[in-house]
């Protein structure tokens, strides 16, 4: 055998148990029992930022990659038309309060007529008791020779006229009452109109205010859908959002370590981009239906190859401190406890940017 043989061989055998010796370090330095890991990805909470009404996009007043904070406007609908309808509306209102008071000037008028009549009444029943008080005189004088028929007849003619006019008089009254009703109705009437205008008035203004598209949540743009121009119908969207208050990882387990993981166990996020940081989180999620499942499981080892979906949610109190910071899609390994007595090793200590 050739010297340039020989090397060779060493190099060969040098390289087997160099890889066999790494293979064994690896080995010591793996995940202590009651803990599991997988990889996965950071992801988020999507959210469509869409118009509620039909109507022209104005204006886009964010870019996709911008982070935007809870309330900020992020874009303007046309209102020209809205705004005319506003001012039709609030023009009927006053319309309608107008009549408000020409109604309850109606009432005032009706109540004094109906006084009026009421003293009529008054006057009506002092002249029937007069008229009465003087028959009755004249009646006995009758019976007595002492006035003529002439003047008894005068008397008995006068008691039914003030009579008469008693019943008229309260005739009046009742017919005042009517009116009353009647001009109080009228004051509903206009009153409901002022309600109506007012409340025509109020969706208007709703619908304008919800022309000014405002970020429901701290977010970072991920699309800009629509551009300023384009007409929209309800429930058009114009941005999506990605929610950075509520940040997790996907990953996988096989059936035996996802049997064991329990809702809200602790887990570690370390990303490929920043593996000296490792992220405190909890298990949000554990699905009950397997991933990557053939359409038949027979046997003990292919059950062993289903693949469960878990998330691990990151606290919101921590996100907020690092919010503009977060991102999404960034790949990297999740672990979770599987015993609650398992220690974590020392590089899964939680450590995280000052």
């Amino acid at each position: 055998m050739t010297t340039r043989k020989w090397i060779l061989l060493g190099a060969c055998v040098g390289i087997g148990l160099f890889a066999y010796y790494g293979w064994k370090d690896f080995q010591s330095v793996g995940l202590p029992e009651g803990i599991a890991s997988g990889n996965g990805r950071i992801e988020a909470v999507e959210i469509d930022v869409a118009t509620k009404i039909p109507g022209r996009l104005e204006a886009v007043l964010a870019n996709e990659g911008d982070f935007v904070v809870a309330g900020a406007i992020l874009a303007r609908m046309d209102v020209t038309a809205l705004s005319a309808q506003l001012r039709e509306a609030e023009a009927e209102r006053q319309r309608a309060k107008t009549s408000v008071e020409a109604a309850q000037s109606g009432v005032t008028q009706r109540e004094s007529e109906k006084a009026a009549a009421e003293a009529v009444v008054q006057q009506r029943e002092a002249e029937f008791d007069l008229a009465s008080t003087n028959f009755a005189r004249t009646e006995s004088l009758f019976a007595k020779a002492s006035v003529s028929k002439e003047e008894f007849d005068t008397r008995r003619a006068a008691v039914f006229g003030a009579k008469a006019a008693l019943i008229t008089a309260k005739a009046n009254v009742a017919g005042a009452s009517a009116a009353i009703s009647t001009a109080k109705s009228q004051v509903i009437q206009a009153e409901a109109a002022v309600g109506a205008a007012q409340a025509r008035i109020e969706r208007i203004q709703a619908d304008i205010d919800d022309s000014v598209l405002r970020s429901p949540r701290d977010g970072r743009v991920q699309y800009r859908i629509a551009q300023p121009g384009e007409v929209l119908n309800a429930g058009g969207k114009v941005l999506n959002l990605i929610d950075l208050g509520d940040v997790y990882m996907t990953f996988f387990l096989p059936t035996v370590e996802a049997g064991r993981v329990r809702m809200g166990a602790e887990a570690r996020l370390i990303l490929d981009a920043a593996p000296r940081y490792v992220i405190p989180a909890k298990v949000s999620f554990v699905s009950d239906v397997a991933q990557f499942t053939p359409k038949t499981v027979e046997t003990a080892d292919e059950r062993q190859k289903l693949m469960f979906r878990i998330k691990a949610r990151i606290d919101p109190e921590l996100l907020r401190k690092h919010i503009r910071e977060a991102k999404t899609g960034l790949p990297g390994m999740a672990y979770v406890r599987l015993d609650e007595n398992a220690n974590w090793p020392e590089n899964l200590e939680a450590r995280l940017p000052e």
